[in-house]
């Protein structure tokens, strides 16, 4: 649990640094990248939070 937890907070973190370069570079690719890990760190984390719920109800 910890592990995730850690993960997710890492991945949005790249994203913001992501984010960060493309304020400062102005480079269309660090925002693209940046929206890419905080798609699948949106899907990882839903996914992760479904099994608990489901964990829960069972």
């Amino acid at each position: 649990m910890l592990l995730f937890r850690f993960a997710i907070f890492f991945l949005l973190l790249a994203a913001g640094v992501c984010f960060a370069l493309y304020i400062a570079t102005s480079k269309p690719h660090y925002k693209r990248w940046g929206l890419m890990i905080l798609k699948w760190t949106v899907i990882a984390a839903l996914g992760f939070f479904g099994v608990l719920i489901l964990e829960r109800l069972l």
